[in-house]
């Protein structure tokens, strides 16, 4: 494997740790999107919020502190929300998370020529990372790049040389049984991206294949690496649809049409005319109390016209 050397940008970021990108055209620097949760809008939460439960069960259950901690709440949010996370904690919930980005670390250093200090437990990890991609040449490292017509930005792992031919890479160190479709999108969206330079504003392109990318699963600890073809067709399908779905939440929604009782439009008619017309309107619901209601609104009506109003009462009458 041709090993590089390539310092990941430093991108300034906002409070909710949204890249600041530079306009195309220049200018102050505007957030856009991390690409996890521009795609995360596809997402099916169902199973991970299933897990958490889990999660919070279990830890309760090894915990009775956090239990008596939860139960003398009394509705507060504040010391619930922190007995669940304790909880979690106590499950061993960060324990996978924090393996993964530890061993996707090696990988980064074994890549850039450095030779890592490997902990026995992801030794063989390691080795089988070194096998599977020992037909692969590694372009870049931790490359940083924002597409402009989604305004996300986002890192992905490597651009890989295979045959000759430039891909998007990503390693991948949990379960992937679930997420294909994510991350195909996450793929298509870094392809389909330009380099970007934190200091200038600048963008260059990137000179990847657009239809395929590859994804390199590490399961952490289990000491086998597989490697995928992944579709960016099938990832831009998806890419498109989160367009839409941004652009439908950003766009104002409101209820505009008050729902309003018979009575409320007997009150509000302006004219006999107007009082016709809800009369028309309801004819199937009308009822005693509907025609009293009328019969008083029709009369201030008319009574606000004075002479005139009385000839016009008279005219209906005789209708």
């Amino acid at each position: 494997m041709t090993t590089i050397d390539t310092p990941a940008a430093q991108v300034q970021r906002d409070w909710w740790g949204r890249p600041l990108v530079i306009p195309p055209g220049g200018g102050r620097p505007v957030a856009y999107r991390r690409c996890t949760r521009y795609i995360g809008v596809l997402d099916d939460r169902s199973a991970l919020e299933r897990w958490k439960m889990r999660q919070v069960a279990a830890g309760l259950a090894a915990r009775p502190d956090l239990l008596a901690q939860a139960a003398s709440a009394a509705g507060d949010k504040s010391i619930l929300d922190s007995a669940a996370g304790a909880a979690m904690e106590a499950a061993g919930s960060s324990a996978a998370a924090t393996t993964g980005t530890a061993v996707h670390r090696l990988t980064e250093q074994l890549d850039s020529g450095q030779e890592p200090v490997v902990p026995e437990a992801h030794r063989a990890d390691l080795e089988a990372y070194r096998e599977a991609t020992a037909g692969l040449a590694v372009a870049d490292i931790e490359v940083f790049v924002v597409d402009d017509s989604h305004q996300v930005g986002g890192t992905f792992d490597r651009v890989m040389v295979h045959r000759g031919r430039r891909y998007v890479a990503d390693i991948k160190t949990g379960s992937i049984e679930w997420n294909a479709a994510e991350i195909q999108m996450q793929l298509a969206m870094y392809a389909g991206s330009s380099r970007y330079d934190p200091a200038t504003g600048a963008r260059t392109p990137l000179d990847v294949e657009q239809d395929w990318g590859l994804v390199i699963h590490l399961p952490a600890g289990q000491g086998r690496c597989d490697l995928w073809w992944a579709n960016l067709a099938e990832g831009r399908v998806g890419l498109e649809i989160c367009r839409q779905v941004w652009r439908w939440r950003a766009s104002r929604h409101r209820f505009n049409r008050r729902y309003t009782t018979v009575l409320e439009r007997i009150d509000a008619a302006a004219d006999v005319d107007q009082l016709v017309q809800v009369w028309a309107d309801h004819a199937g619901e009308w009822d005693d109390t509907l025609t009293a209601a009328a019969a008083a609104r029709k009369k201030e009506l008319l009574a606000g016209n004075g002479p005139a109003g009385q000839e016009k009462e008279k005219e209906i009458e005789q209708a």
